[in-house]
């Protein structure tokens, strides 16, 4: 029976990662071309829903072929509230499919070369995510994206969490916070195991069945000062995932 059940984490492993691939893959030659030929106006909102579709096609697989569950329920009250900016803790490569998932008019702050990656970085061009390499142009095209009704993504840790319950936060974050004058709401993720988590090989097959929930933190107002914003984020991602399942690898 152990080994039935190593078999099947392994072959859910190759199927979500493959059918991952297969998804991006498959819509990077024509994201390419539409981002060249169509203008703004049509291209982002295409390229917005294209890639909410596509990852919530994605984790209804994972849910029905790999043993997985989700609990996505808390974000579906966001995209009727209004612009602000949604900050995550990230313990998982998974998590921006999660959130895009769920939530169609939000843009993501990527790191920059995530942008130039073949399998993302069409995509993410169609859909006008934002580069993270100048802090002047993030708060530029954030301040646009709001004004517009938009939701901006991102993840204040800048890469995948390894200090359990959360890294130090960027500095950056309150500064944004503070110049686009955004209402900050927070997202707590948690896995029931570390898989995909920055220490965990990618072909290191997960423990299933693999439970993922997504919840509301603290809504914050704009902030005036960014150093003690950043400090009361801090504090609350520290205080609420400490109350949650630990999941250091």
């Amino acid at each position: 029976m152990k080994i039935l059940h190593a078999l099947r984490e392994h072959l859910a492993m190759v199927t979500g990662l493959g059918l991952l691939a297969l998804l991006c893959l498959s819509w990077f030659p024509l994201a390419m071309v539409l981002y060249r030929v169509l203008p703004r106006r049509w291209g982002q909102p295409l390229g917005r829903r294209v890639a909410t579709l596509t990852f919530r096609f994605y984790l209804f697989a994972l849910e029905r072929l790999c043993g997985c569950r989700f609990d996505l329920s808390a974000l579906e009250q966001l995209p009727r509230e209004g612009p602000m900016i949604i900050v995550a803790n990230h313990p998982s490569l998974l998590d921006a499919v999660l959130l895009i998932s769920r939530l169609p008019d939000a843009v993501c702050i990527m790191k920059a070369g995530l942008m130039d990656n073949p399998m993302f970085g069409a995509a993410a061009r169609l859909a006008r995510y934002i580069r993270n390499d100048n802090l002047l142009n993030v708060v530029l095209r954030c301040r646009r994206v709001l004004n517009e009704g938009g939701q901006v993504v991102l993840f204040p840790e800048g890469t995948r969490t390894t200090r359990w319950p959360v890294n130090p936060l960027l500095p950056s974050i309150g500064l944004l916070a503070q110049r686009t004058r955004a209402t900050v709401q927070t997202v707590l993720i948690e896995f029931s195991s570390p898989y995909l988590g920055k220490q965990w090989p990618l072909w290191r097959r997960p423990s299933l069945p693999l439970v993922v929930r997504v919840r509301l933190g603290r809504r914050f107002e704009p902030p005036d000062d960014a150093c003690g914003f950043n400090q009361a984020l801090q504090q609350h991602f520290d205080d609420e995932l400490r109350a949650g399942p630990h999941t250091a690898a």
